[in-house]
């Protein structure tokens, strides 16, 4: 029986593909039942998707709100989250995926200690950090204090009233012969003064950067506390500051 099947086939008749008729031969191939199928398919998941869609939006309570309706921004027809700020810097992430909190405290410290060091050769002792220093003189009327000479109060040349420091009286420059300093002298001298301002803006820098890698390091350990949720989220963090939650108080014992 299989040998009169196979001497069948051999003899019947091979069908040929219906082709395209030449006036519509510039269309392409004739479309066959497969992709006819895929068609088919396709549309009917269309037609499905958008039954779906309107019975949702009739049954959508209009109070209903989604925190994707602030982030995101309607452009084109098309829906495109809102681009948030990078919240930490490539040295930041490896500071933080390398090293624990009590390293970056560590360097911190170290970094501080430095900069007073800094600051105190430079004769920069303010601890406030840049804040301006101000000296008060108080008169009896108006026309004095229009007419109010701070050379002549504080007793010094003109030239040196805006030192806060090593800001010798008349008295003694007239006493005192100053000897005759060599260029070559006061240029190094300004030029490693320079230097010294310039290590130390690169120290106050690297010391706020760990400020705040310490800071989101704290924050970061205290959110894995699962038994001690934050209440809400204050404030987004940013490279410069770390992100800010409100907890629960709790009253101690």
């Amino acid at each position: 029986m299989s040998s009169f099947a196979k001497a069948a086939k051999a003899g019947q008749r091979i069908h040929k593909e219906r082709q395209q008729p030449e006036a519509r031969r510039h269309l392409g191939v004739l479309e066959k039942k497969k992709d006819y199928k895929l068609r088919a398919r396709d549309y009917q998941n269309k037609q499905k998707r958008l039954k779906r869609l309107r019975q949702r939006a009739l049954t959508r309570n209009p109070d209903e709100f989604y925190f994707h309706m602030v982030n995101a921004k309607l452009d084109g027809g098309e829906h495109h989250d809102r681009v948030k700020g990078e919240e930490f810097t490539p040295a930041q992430l490896k500071l933080m995926q390398t090293q624990d909190v009590n390293y970056v405290t560590t360097k911190r410290v170290t970094e501080a200690k430095k900069i007073e060091r800094l600051r105190a050769n430079l004769h920069l002792l303010d601890d406030s950090g840049g804040r301006v220093k101000t000296h008060t003189f108080f008169v009896d009327s108006k026309k004095e204090a229009q007419n109010f000479d701070f050379a002549k109060k504080l007793e010094t040349h003109p030239s040196l009233l805006d030192r806060a420091f090593n800001r010798p009286k008349l008295e003694t420059l007239h006493k005192e012969s100053i000897a005759d300093i060599p260029e070559d002298v006061i240029k190094e001298a300004t030029h490693e003064m320079k230097k010294s301002y310039r290590e130390l803006t690169k120290r106050l820098e690297r010391q706020k950067e760990l400020k705040v890698v310490e800071q989101k390091m704290i924050v970061k350990k205290k959110l894995l506390d699962k038994k001690n949720p934050p209440v809400k989220k204050v404030r987004e963090g940013t490279k410069d500051s770390a992100p800010v939650y409100l907890w629960k108080k709790e009253r101690k014992r």
